[in-house]
């Protein structure tokens, strides 16, 4: 996985939870971490904003730790990567 994603999702997550970065993981868990349902809205929220995604509902809800949110904010990266309109030369 990509580090500067997986960097990004983790400052994401410390800065909404006042965490130190140093102790958010790519193999945390969101229990761990003691991220609740409304912690896990406004973390989603963060995450929109800091990539420019719009993170499905549905897909959130079964996201329980760090490696899960990396790999779904790539796939949607990658998913906004392939709809962009080709530049006409």
């Amino acid at each position: 996985m990509p580090e500067e994603v997986r960097d990004r999702v983790i400052r994401c997550i410390a800065e909404a939870q006042h965490l130190d970065p140093e102790t958010v993981t790519i193999d945390s868990t969101f229990e761990e971490l003691g991220i609740d349902s409304l912690d896990g809205i406004n973390i989603l929220f963060a995450l929109e904003t800091e990539f420019e995604i719009d993170i499905p509902d549905e897909a959130a809800q079964n996201i329980r730790t760090v490696r899960e949110m990396v790999e779904g904010v790539e796939r949607l990266l990658a998913e906004k990567a392939g709809s962009r309109p080709q530049e006409q030369t």
